[in-house]
C-alpha cells in the first residue's frame, strides 16, 4: 500500500535538482543584507512583477502579517472575505499583531465584486466606526476550492481602492496555480496591487518560504516589522536558492497538478455519498458529503487505505495535488479510496 498525502501541497520534498542547488548555494548573513541566495531570488521576484523590491520570509503567513501590519494602524478595519486566508488561519494576527478589525465580505467562494467592497467602506468622518484601511484579496482561494479571481474584477477593485484610498493587498500563496490557467502574468499583477504575498513552499515545491514585495518605502517599512516578527534569517540562502529554483522550473507544470486534481473528483464523484464537489479550477478538491456520511470516519477509513485527507469543517473533505503525487499515484488513490469505501459503506 502506497501512502498518498494529499492533505496539502506544502508537503512536497525537494527533488534531486533542486537539492542540488541547495548544496552550491552561497550563503551569507541576510540581516545584514549579505545572503547573496537571497539576494538573488528576491531581485529575480521583485523583477518577475515588475516590482521595486521583495523580501524573504519564512510563510505565507508572516509575509500576510507584515503586509497588514505595514498598511494599517490599530483601530483600523481590514475588508476581505468570509473565506479569506488572513481570517481563518493565521492566529487571529490581524488583531494581535497590527490591533486592527475586520470586515467579512459574503463572496462567491472567496471572489467578491465591487458593489461589495463600496458597500463596506466606512464613513472615515464617522468617529463611531474603525477606519477602512485595506482591502485584500486571496487568489486562489484555498477555501473556495482553489478558485482564481477574474482579472478584470481585480483591476475593478484596484480603482475602488485607490478612490478611497485603501491599501490593495493580493495574498498570492497560489498564485502561480491561477497564473497559468488565465492569460496574465505576473507583472500584471505587480501593476495594480500595492503589496503581493507569494508562497514558495506549496506547489512550486521548495521546502521553506515566502516572498512579499512592494514598493522600497513599503518594503523597507516590512523588514522593520520582519525583525520585530523574529523573521530576521540568517545563512536561509539554501532556502532562498530552492525557492529561485522552484519560481524558475516548477510553474508550467502545475498544470499537471490541476489535471490529477479533476481526474481525484471525477473518481470520488462516482459514490453516492458525495453530495457536491466544488468545481475544480485547480490543483484543490473540496467535497461536500451527505448527512449521513461521518467525516471523521471517512478519513480514518482513507487512512486505513493509505490516503491522507483533511476536512475543511462541516461535513466537507479537502483533497490537494502537488509535485509529488504522480499519474501513478493517481492509479493508486482510485483503488485505495474504493477500499476505504468500503469500510464506511
Amino acid at each position: 500500500m502506497k501512502i498518498l498525502d494529499l492533505r496539502s501541497d506544502t508537503v512536497t520534498r525537494p527533488t534531486p535538482a533542486m537539492k542540488e542547488v541547495m548544496m552550491q548555494a552561497a550563503v551569507g548573513d541576510d540581516v545584514f543584507g549579505e545572503d547573496p541566495a537571497i539576494n538573488s531570488l528576491e531581485e529575480y521576484a521583485a523583477g518577475l512583477f515588475g516590482m521595486e523590491l521583495a523580501l524573504f520570509c519564512p510563510s505565507g503567513t508572516m509575509t500576510n502579517q507584515i503586509a497588514i501590519r505595514v498598511h494599517v494602524k490599530p483601530g483600523d478595519e481590514v475588508i476581505c472575505d468570509k473565506l479569506s486566508h488572513i481570517y481563518h488561519y493565521e492566529g487571529g494576527g490581524i488583531a494581535y499583531n497590527a490591533g486592527a478589525s475586520v470586515r467579512l465580505l459574503d463572496g462567491d467562494r472567496g471572489r467578491f465584486i465591487p458593489a461589495d467592497v463600496l458597500a463596506n467602506i466606512n464613513n472615515p468622518e464617522d468617529i463611531h466606526a474603525p477606519i477602512s484601511r485595506l482591502l485584500s484579496v486571496e487568489n486562489t482561494c484555498n477555501k473556495g476550492g482553489g478558485s482564481i479571481w477574474d482579472f478584470a474584477q481585480l483591476k475593478a477593485l484596484a480603482t475602488i481602492s485607490r478612490d478611497a484610498r485603501l491599501a490593495y493587498h493580493l495574498d498570492g500563496a497560489r498564485l502561480f496555480n491561477a497564473l497559468v490557467e488565465t492569460p496574465e502574468n505576473a507583472a500584471d499583477y505587480g501593476r495594480i496591487f500595492d503589496s503581493i504575498s507569494i508562497c514558495l513552499s506549496k506547489g512550486l515545491g521548495a521546502p521553506v518560504g515566502s516572498l512579499l514585495l512592494g514598493d522600497a518605502a513599503f518594503i523597507k517599512k516590512a523588514r522593520r516589522v520582519r525583525k520585530v516578527m523574529g523573521g530576521g534569517m540568517r545563512q536561509a540562502g539554501f532556502f532562498a536558492a530552492a525557492a529561485e529554483y522552484a519560481l524558475k522550473e516548477h510553474v508550467n507544470r502545475l498544470k499537471d497538478d490541476h489535471g490529477r486534481a479533476r481526474a481525484i473528483a471525477k473518481i470520488i464523484g462516482k459514490y453516492n455519498f458525495v453530495q457536491e464537489i466544488l468545481p475544480v479550477e485547480t490543483n484543490i478538491v473540496i467535497a461536500k458529503m451527505k448527512a449521513e456520511l461521518h467525516v471523521p470516519q471517512l478519513l480514518s477509513a482513507l487512512k486505513d487505505a493509505g490516503i491522507l485527507a483533511v476536512t475543511m469543517g462541516g461535513n466537507t473533505v479537502r483533497f490537494v495535488s502537488h509535485l509529488d503525487f504522480s499519474e501513478d499515484d493517481l492509479n493508486c488513490f482510485e483503488t485505495q479510496f474504493a477500499e476505504a469505501v468500503k469500510k464506511v459503506s
